[in-house]
């Protein structure tokens, strides 16, 4: 009896699985429909948990603020924090201001800044990070946890394996930043040879909005804008 209950939730298991692809199915037919028509934007990804007093979280808003003036849109996690500053400054420019939300059982709410034709909803980070990836002409990445990491780290690896074509990867605040870059170049690259010395050519780690602006300028100048994949 029990081999039979087990193999019947076994069963209800693999048929939730298979539903589960015409959602996720979903999520991109969604995405790709309405991000196909925002434009050349830069994501700004950073921590949830700053506060709108943290010189972060004024740093962001005024990243995304010259972002715009120079041409650009702004796609953030949807959240508070950082991805609030980044659109709050996208927003007080008049730009594009987009928001990739998650469904997380804290921290992650929607936040007033985004365009209400550009606010998007996921279950599945996944899917949400393709987004990202697709549409975004470079990444602002601020100080962060564990949410930052991934996305950082992700693109680097879609990058050196060339799943996806280049782009600038701009970390901001070198007092944060720098004891990592430090460990990536003394234990990754010198001391394992795990990375290449190439490999970390498009990583600049910056503190200023203006340095954010002179590098994406300055490597759209050589390479035109398009969505990745």
């Amino acid at each position: 009896m029990r081999k039979e209950q087990q193999s019947k939730a076994w069963n209800l298991i693999k048929t939730n699985d298979s539903w589960a692809i015409f959602k996720i199915m979903g999520e991109f037919v969604n995405g790709y429909e309405k991000l196909s028509k925002i434009g050349p934007c830069v994501s700004i990804f950073g921590s949830a948990r700053t506060k709108p007093d943290h010189k972060y979280y004024k740093l962001a808003e005024e990243v995304a603020t010259k972002i715009v003036e120079h041409g650009y849109g702004v796609i953030t996690g949807g959240g508070p924090g950082i991805m609030e500053a980044g659109n709050k400054g996208a927003h007080i420019a008049g730009g594009t201001s987009v928001g990739l939300n998650i469904d997380l059982p804290f921290e992650q709410h929607d936040n007033p800044y985004i365009d209400s034709d550009k606010s998007l909803d996921f279950d599945y980070f996944f899917v949400r990070k393709v987004m990202f990836v697709k549409y975004s002409q470079g990444f602002v990445v601020m100080p962060g946890g564990f949410g930052t990491l991934d996305e950082l780290f992700e693109a680097i690896t879609l990058i050196q394996t060339n799943k996806i074509e280049k782009f600038p990867i701009i970390l901001v605040g070198s007092d944060f930043w720098n004891g990592l870059m430090d460990w990536v170049k003394s234990t990754l690259l010198e001391a394992n040879n795990n990375v290449s010395a190439k490999d970390l050519e498009l990583i600049h780690v910056v503190d200023t909005a203006d340095e954010i602006i002179t590098i994406l300028d300055d490597f759209y100048k050589e390479y035109g804008l398009s969505p990745n994949f």
